[in-house]
This record gives structure tokens, C-alpha cells and sequence, in this order.
């Protein structure tokens, strides 16, 4: 009788290793499963859900000490095989537990063990006599009459007079479930409740566009004739703000659908899907599925489902969704390739930029990488022919670039930072009935509370860092660990009353710019004004009404928005990022300015960007401002290459935080003498343990080691070698510890 098959289980726990387990009870075997299959397992004194990554016949364990699978979850893998080497390859490349890459790479839902099978969704129909009724006949009830038509028109654009529309688009386009029902209370409308396995069997043929592709200029041509389905390439799509890489994305997305492939299409902020969602709506008719952390886990499990049984053709997400399974898999497009948030800051430290890279060397398909500000590494890659440039140098529709000045405000008086030059500039642009978009990179009210007579200043209590004043509601809060009280009345040092905020914000801003122009609208755009559910699609569809009015906020603003009707751009403060304590300041300074001026005349209205700023004769901004983001970048880059810097030297930072920092600064100090005592520690250099930029934060101390190396096997041989000696130590167990390679913010 044949042995019984051995299963090498990740568990989401924090140990490098797989489990084995053996099959069910051999007088009941059941079926044989299969590695990517999800299985319930007795761990400990508790059950967890992991994934089987491999079958064999073997174990280093007897089989006496093996457990037994509880249960199989799967009958088939719901983790596939190129997905599930994804996971192993992420795992070894950041040196982080298989189970919990697994965990990241799964809806909450399904890596706590819940049925992997789509749900009925709701959907509305109009009836026979919906689709007959005239609008006008709704004139008692204009609203209604209103929804009816726009429904009518839906159902025309599909073709298909009896095709379903799914509640949750109709409610992403701002109907209401009231204004359905009022209508099915008429029986003009009809709501049904399908799978969407069911509606794709059932739809008729539908042609993939909606509308017509828009026509291309030369340069848009030779970047997609380049983009060939079935063949792995990197292309750096670099283009101008306002020059056309959507619709570059668009056509290249096109040529995938028919050839009956997937499109996979990351971009960089929750707020930017919805005005994703709505253009590639208008351009397909095609299903798409949406991924991103602000659905709850029944959307998140139904839209991931959905693509992995390929009844999406399109898919749009965010930073995670790159682990979305593609059974049909045809390109995956990174959008605003250089921001900052595809890389994960805790936890699994792993970047969604170069894992895209990873994964379409896997499929075989091409990758699209698109920015205006590319990242120093994805320039360098184009640059030494790694990656293949596509320039677009020209705006689209004839849109001129907008002219960019600055203004020295040494020695100006300010208004809450407006200075009297920049605030004519402003009228004027909204006297011609213009917007005018203010950008200032600082939430709250001001950056912190001062009292006058003393000089105390409020800091946070667990962190090294100063408590932010807020208006509304009123109250001192810590942006780091989230600490909170109410605002101070009273110097808690001299007993002063003359307490005044220091510096300002968007929110003081915001009274200022009320006072100065209040027959004009200002919208502040800012994670908090921005927290609750469709709040930024509101506000972009308030800005795109055309009237006069002043967008003032954060680098929310800066992320591929378009607004036509802005012709002024006025960045308050520019300054910071030119003395950043992070390597990185520089490239992120110039990144942002370019990506915040580029809201700036991208229609047929000619724009202008104005700087305020101490440092006007500094040499990389005027660098910026009359040479352009290429001269600047290789700019960056020598400096870079000087300073053995990435991407010319590859780095990976040791971290260590406790509540005792000579553990924190303990630990590390052994792993570097660890490092330094191999046998080839000439090719790594160590720097540290110092203190992290904020040492102390949620009343824990942080200090980081830092590795270089010229070869990235070296550096990935000395961080294999140095975690097992991490795991067993004892002082290394009194912190918390976390390997960061390819670090992306050295704060």
C-alpha cells in the first residue's frame, strides 16, 4: 500500500518555514490535493487556514509527530501556480514568512477559511414597459423622469435592450437605490439578483468599445506599436503631465482584450479609482473588477473572484493587487509608476512596481510603466537599456506646458503663507472666471502649538515629534501614532495664555483664503476632508462644474487629476525638500513640484505654475524649473553614483524598535558584528545602528542598520545568513525586527 502523501503547509505566522501535515485519515483518504489549495490545520492550540505549497513522500519529522489536515478547503487550487510562485519568489526576495505572503496575497474573507465561490449581486432591468415609456410622461415627477431617461440611454449604449446594469455601478454614478425603487414601484424597472458567472453565460456578443478610441499624434503611435501583446518588455512610458498616457493605456489595453486577454492596471491612490473606473467605462464594454482597501471583504473576495475565474477583463486596484490571479493574463499597466505608496512601509515591505516586473517576466506579457516623474531607479533602468523608453514630449490636444516661476519670499511679509505677489495672481485668475489650485503639503491647522512668552511648543507624549493643531473639531493631534487631546487654553510650563499656532496648514490656510476672497468657493482636499466614502468624487465632480473657485490642499491633488479649468497652480512651500534628511528628498521635491504643476493648463486655457520659496537661486530648483525633469534626474543620478547610492548600489535596512532603545540599538550592534565576521564581509558595508530620523515613536525607540552592498547576491546571501542568528537570539527576541530591502523612506 502506498504511502500517504505529505503536505508542506504556509501558515500565516511569523516563522520562515512551511509545516508538514499529513493527508486525512487513511481509512477515509478523500482526494488527493493539490499545491495552491487552501486547507484548516491544528496549529498549536489553535486552527489556521494556510495554503499547500508542495506535495511529497517524505518528512524530517516521523510520521508519528505529523498531524493529520483537518479539512480541505478546495477541491481545486484557488491560489494558481504562477500566483503561488509569485508568493515563494516574494518571500525569498524580502526575506519574509511564505504564509503570511500568502495571507497578503488573499482577501480577508478567504484566508480565514470562507467558501471560494462568487455570490448573487443585485442588478436592474427595465421592463418591457419601462423600455417603451416615454420620459415625458414622468413630468409630475422630474427626478424620476430624470433616471429614466439616463437608464434608457444605458440600456441603448449596451446594445442589448434586456441587459442587466449592477447596482453597484449605477450607485457609483451616483444613483440612488430610493430613486430604483420608485421607478420599480411604477413597474418600469424590474431588479433581479444574478451570479455574475450566470450573466456572462448569458450575454449576447457585445462589441469591446463604447466609444472610439480618440486619434493619436506620432509619438502616442510608436510607444503602442512597441507595446506587443505575448512578448515580455519593460517600457517606461514617460510622458509629460497632460500628454496622453491614458489613452496610450487604453489602446494597449485594447489590443489585449482581442486577443481575449486580462489587463491588469495598478494606480497609486484610493482616491483615483473612481475617475479610472468612469474613463475605462466610457471607453469598454467589457466586465471589470475593482480592487482596493477601502471595500469591505465581501467586495474585495467577489472582485478577486471575479478575475480569477476570468469574468473580468479588466482589472483596476491598487498596491496588493498585483497577487490578483490572471488565468488569462495580457498586460499589467503601472500608473504614476514613481509614487511612493506602491511600496508596502510595515509588515511585508514588498514593492508593487517590481514585483509587476517580476510577474510579467513570469507571464510573459509586457509591463507599462507610465509617469511624468519617473523614479530615479525605473529612469536609470531606461537609461542602460533594461527598460525601453517611450517618450511623450508634446500635451495632448495642443495643450501648452504651463510657465513656471518663482517667488523669493525672503524678507515679504506673508498671510498665513500667501504672499501680496502670489494673492494678485490669483485674483486675476479667478477675475477671468478661472480655478485656481493652492498646494500646500501640511494638514490640520498648523504644525504645532508655541506659547509666546516661554517658548514651550506642544509635543506628542509618546513620539519625538510635535502635535499638529486642528480646527475643526478643536483638538492637538499626533499624525505618527495617532495620540489626541484637547487644544491648551494655557502654557503648561509658564501658565501663559499666549498660545499661538505656529506655522500653517491646510486648514488655517483655508480661513485665510475665505477671508480674502469669500465670494469665491475653496475646496480643501485633504485626508480629512476626504475620509468619508465618495467624498473625492464628489469634490472632482463639484471642481469639474467649471465655476470659479480655489482647490487648496495636499499631494492628494498631485496624482493624475485632471482639471481643465485650472490655470494657476501656487505652490506655498517648496523648500523642505532640499534639505531632506533622506537621501530621497530631492527626487520626491522635483517629483511632486512637476506632478502638482501639471494640474496646471491642460486644456485649451494656457496655465502658469508660481513657487514661493527662500531658496530661489538654489541650483537643482532652477535646475527643475528651466532644464526639466531629464537634466534633473541625471543630475541625481551623479550625485547618486558619487555617494554609491541607489541604484548603483543595492541596500536593505535592519530595523529594531522597543520600548528599551539600548535592546533596540543591542540587537543590531550584534547583527552588524555578525555581518563583519563572514568571510566575504568586504563586499558589505555596514552603517550603524543609528537612530532612525524619528527615534522614538508610539512610546517605542527605533534605531536601523543599514546594508550595502555592490552586488545584490552578496547582500541577499548576508541577509540569508544573518535571520536565522537573528531568530535564535535572545536580545534580538526582546524587539521587534523587520527587514526592509529596497528601501524606499529611510525615516
Amino acid at each position: 500500500m502506498a504511502e500517504p502523501p505529505i503536505y508542506a503547509v504556509a501558515l500565516p505566522v511569523p516563522l520562515r518555514k512551511t509545516f508538514d501535515y499529513l493527508a486525512w485519515d487513511p481509512l477515509f483518504p478523500g482526494p488527493i490535493a493539490l499545491p495552491g489549495c487552501r486547507v484548516q490545520v491544528s496549529f498549536g492550540n489553535q486552527q489556521l487556514t494556510g495554503v499547500i505549497t508542495s506535495v511529497k513522500q517524505s518528512s524530517e519529522l516521523p510520521a508519528s509527530q505529523l498531524k493529520a489536515i483537518l479539512q480541505l478547503l478546495d477541491q481545486q487550487p484557488l491560489v494558481p501556480t504562477e500566483v503561488l510562485q509569485l508568493c515563494q519568489w516574494t518571500a525569498h526576495y524580502y526575506h519574509h514568512p511564505l504564509g503570511d505572503v500568502l495571507a497578503t496575497a488573499l482577501p480577508v474573507q478567504l484566508r480565514q477559511g470562507a467558501a471560494a465561490r462568487l455570490v448573487e449581486e443585485s442588478a436592474w432591468r427595465l421592463t418591457d414597459a419601462g423600455r417603451h415609456c416615454s420620459p415625458a410622461e414622468l413630468a409630475r415627477a422630474p427626478r424620476q423622469q430624470e433616471l429614466l431617461a439616463q437608464l434608457q440611454a444605458l440600456q441603448t449604449e449596451a446594445h442589448h435592450d434586456a441587459l442587466p446594469l449592477w447596482h453597484k455601478d449605477l450607485l457609483a454614478s451616483g444613483i440612488k437605490r430610493p430613486q430604483l425603487q420608485a421607478l420599480a414601484d411604477k413597474g418600469l424597472l424590474q431588479e433581479l439578483q444574478l451570479s455574475p458567472a450566470q450573466l456572462a453565460a448569458d450575454l449576447p456578443p457585445l462589441p469591446p468599445l463604447r466609444e472610439p478610441h480618440l486619434p493619436l499624434n506620432s509619438e502616442q503611435q510608436l510607444a503602442l506599436r512597441q507595446v506587443e501583446p505575448g512578448r515580455f518588455q519593460c517600457h517606461l512610458l514617460y510622458g509629460t503631465t497632460g500628454s496622453g498616457k491614458t489613452e496610450v493605456y487604453l489602446q494597449a489595453i485594447d489590443k489585449v482584450l482581442a486577443a481575449g486577454q486580462q489587463a491588469l492596471v495598478l494606480i497609486p491612490e484610493i482616491g483615483l479609482t473612481p475617475q479610472t473606473l468612469r474613463r475605462f467605462q466610457q471607453r469598454f464594454q467589457r466586465p471589470m473588477a475593482i480592487l482596493h482597501s477601502g471595500l469591505n471583504d465581501s467586495e474585495r473576495q467577489q472582485a478577486w473572484l471575479l478575475a480569477a475565474q476570468g469574468l473580468a477583463d479588466i482589472i483596476i486596484g491598487t498596491r496588493s493587487a498585483i497577487f490578483t490571479p490572471l488565468p488569462r493574463g495580457g498586460i499589467i499597466i503601472v500608473d504614476e509608476e514613481h509614487d511612493g505608496s506602491f511600496k508596502q512601509q510595515d509588515g511585508l515591505r514588498y514593492s508593487a512596481r517590481d514585483l509587476a516586473a517580476v510577474r510579467c517576466q513570469q507571464l510573459g506579457i509586457p509591463l507599462l510603466l507610465g509617469s511624468a516623474t519617473p523614479s530615479l531607479e525605473s529612469y536609470h533602468n531606461a537609461r542602460s537599456g533594461r527598460y525601453q523608453m517611450l517618450p511623450l514630449t508634446q500635451r495632448a490636444g495642443g495643450a501648452q506646458p504651463p510657465a513656471m516661476e518663482t517667488i523669493d519670499i525672503r524678507g515679504l511679509p506673508l498671510q498665513d503663507g500667501f504672499s501680496e505677489p502670489l494673492l494678485e495672481h490669483m485674483r486675476s485668475h479667478l477675475q477671468q472666471g478661472n480655478q485656481v489650485l493652492a498646494f500646500l503639503n501640511r494638514r490640520g491647522y498648523a504644525p504645532t502649538l508655541m506659547c509666546h512668552d516661554c517658548g514651550w511648543m506642544a509635543q506628542c507624549p509618546a513620539c519625538d515629534a510635535r502635535l499638529t493643531v486642528h480646527q475643526h473639531p478643536s483638538h492637538l493631534h499626533c499624525h505618527h501614532c495617532d495620540y489626541q487631546r484637547p487644544l491648551l487654553q494655557q502654557c503648561p510650563n509658564c501658565r501663559s495664555y499666549q498660545l499661538q499656532p505656529l506655522g500653517q496648514g491646510t486648514e488655517r490656510a483655508e480661513q485665510r483664503l475665505q477671508a480674502l476672497f469669500p465670494d469665491i468657493p475653496v475646496v480643501r482636499v485633504d485626508r480629512d476632508t476626504t475620509r468619508r466614502k465618495n467624498a473625492m468624487e464628489e469634490i472632482v465632480s463639484r471642481v469639474h462644474q467649471g465655476e470659479p473657485c480655489i482647490l487648496l490642499g495636499t499631494q492628494m491633488l498631485a496624482k493624475g487629476h485632471h482639471f481643465p479649468d485650472v490655470t494657476l497652480v501656487a505652490i506655498l512651500d517648496v523648500d523642505g525638500g532640499l534639505f531632506s534628511t533622506d537621501f530621497r528628498g530631492p527626487e520626491r521635491m522635483g517629483q511632486l513640484l512637476l506632478q502638482v504643476a501639471g494640474r496646471a493648463g491642460r486644456a485649451d486655457k494656457p496655465g502658469s505654475v508660481l513657487i514661493q520659496t527662500h531658496l530661489a537661486d538654489h541650483p537643482l530648483l532652477q535646475t527643475l524649473l528651466h532644464q526639466g525633469y531629464s537634466t534633473y534626474a541625471d543630475i541625481l543620478l551623479q550625485e547618486r553614483q558619487t555617494a554609491s547610492l541607489p541604484p548603483f548600489r543595492y541596500m536593505a535596512l535592519l530595523r529594531a524598535e522597543s520600548s528599551r532603545p539600548e535592546n533596540a540599538h543591542g540587537a543590531l550592534l550584534q547583527a552588524r558584528q555578525w555581518l563583519e565576521q563572514r568571510p566575504d564581509s568586504r563586499e558589505l558595508q555596514c552603517l550603524g545602528p543609528l537612530p532612525a530620523p524619528m527615534e522614538k515613536r508610539n512610546d517605542r525607540y527605533r534605531y536601523q542598520l543599514q546594508l550595502q552592498s555592490p552586488n545584490r547576491a552578496h547582500l541577499h546571501l548576508a541577509l540569508q545568513q544573518l535571520i536565522p542568528q537573528m531568530d535564535q537570539s535572545a536580545l534580538a527576541k526582546r524587539v521587534r525586527w523587520s527587514v526592509d530591502v529596497d528601501p524606499q523612506d529611510m525615516t
